[in-house]
């Protein structure tokens, strides 16, 4: 063989064999993230399950792949997505309660690990919190239990208030056990209490529309992220002091919250997304509570209504927005 011969034989094989290598090393998993939600507001749910997964080995890009589908406000879209997700042939699928339930009804075996705000035994996503049994896990961050503690905190900052509002969504399964606690808790302090249920966007307008008729001096935020927006400005504009359930609320000009963290709750979902990548199958793995509690202050929007936070409650801050 001459010698150019040789050279060019050799130059070729090396040009050819790491493709050859790379089709032969099997592919990177694929987690499906999936939310019917925008997903420009929620990007830092999106950070939190990516530190979840690195603290127990998976790196996007390098041994894991991440598939985003978010229904940008078209919640119709959400069993298509679930589809396309079962099409990928995705390893485990990241959501949240309607998530859940849409992959469910799909009948897919994929397992699903959830980040809810309800009860999953009550949804029906699992037979029990420490034995889910089927393909479904997850953690909850329950905030209906926290409704008392919201309202005392909303009566230190509105001393004066003598009737508080309630915005609710009657669907919700933990509504009328929060409502109970509130109401025993408006009695306990001499209040007022008004109910509002809310399904729509034109309800929430209506609703505070009848706020100020009635003379309302504070109100107990619902947990409706996909509303949000439309919520902290009704409230700035009737200039209504406003204590949320979730710090999403107050990063975007909401004056106050208090409640078990979102952000966490997808952290521990990563955790587990990781755990199943490993071997470890939904059904042995027992549906955790999140138990990170945040008090969020927004001093602006408490300036541009006028209030004084009381050091007391200052001091309580997990975070202030300044």
């Amino acid at each position: 063989m001459r010698r150019r011969e040789f050279i060019t034989l050799v130059v070729g094989a090396a040009a050819a064999w790491p493709f050859g290598v790379r089709a032969q090393q099997p592919a990177m998993p694929i987690i499906g993230f999936l939310r019917p939600t925008p997903s420009a507001p929620f990007a830092h749910l999106m950070a939190a399950f990516r530190r979840g997964l690195s603290e127990v080995g998976f790196v996007e890009g390098q041994n894991v792949a991440i598939e985003q589908r978010w229904t940008e406000g078209e919640d119709n879209r959400l069993p298509a997505l679930v589809t396309d997700l079962m099409r990928r042939k995705a390893t485990v699928i990241v959501t949240n309660q309607p998530g859940a339930l849409a992959a469910k009804a799909a009948g897919t075996t994929i397992p699903i690990v959830f980040a809810s705000g309800t009860d999953p035994v009550s949804d029906g996503l699992v037979a029990s919190l420490n034995r889910p049994g089927g393909n479904l896990t997850g953690v909850v961050f329950i905030t209906s239990a926290l409704g008392a503690k919201r309202l005392e905190m909303l009566r230190q900052l509105a001393p004066k208030a003598t009737m508080i509002a309630m915005i609710a969504n009657p669907v919700s399964p933990e509504t009328e056990a929060e409502r109970r606690d509130v109401q025993n808790a408006a009695q306990e302090f001499g209040l007022r209490l008004f109910l509002s249920d809310v399904f729509s966007t034109r309800d929430i307008e209506a609703a505070f529309a009848t706020f100020v008729q009635r003379g309302v001096g504070g109100l107990l935020g619902p947990f409706l992220t996909s509303h949000r927006e439309q919520i902290i400005g009704l409230a700035a504009r009737h200039g209504v002091p406003a204590i949320h359930p979730l710090r999403e609320f107050v990063s975007i000009g909401g004056l106050m919250s208090y409640g078990t963290s979102i952000s966490d709750a997808y952290r521990q979902a990563g955790i587990y997304a990781g755990r199943i990548l490993k071997g470890e199958k939904a059904a042995d793995l027992p549906v955790m509570q999140s138990t990170k509690f945040e008090f969020v202050l927004n001093l602006k929007t408490a300036k541009a209504l006028g209030l004084d936070i009381p050091d007391k409650l200052l001091a309580l801050a997990d975070e202030v927005i300044e």
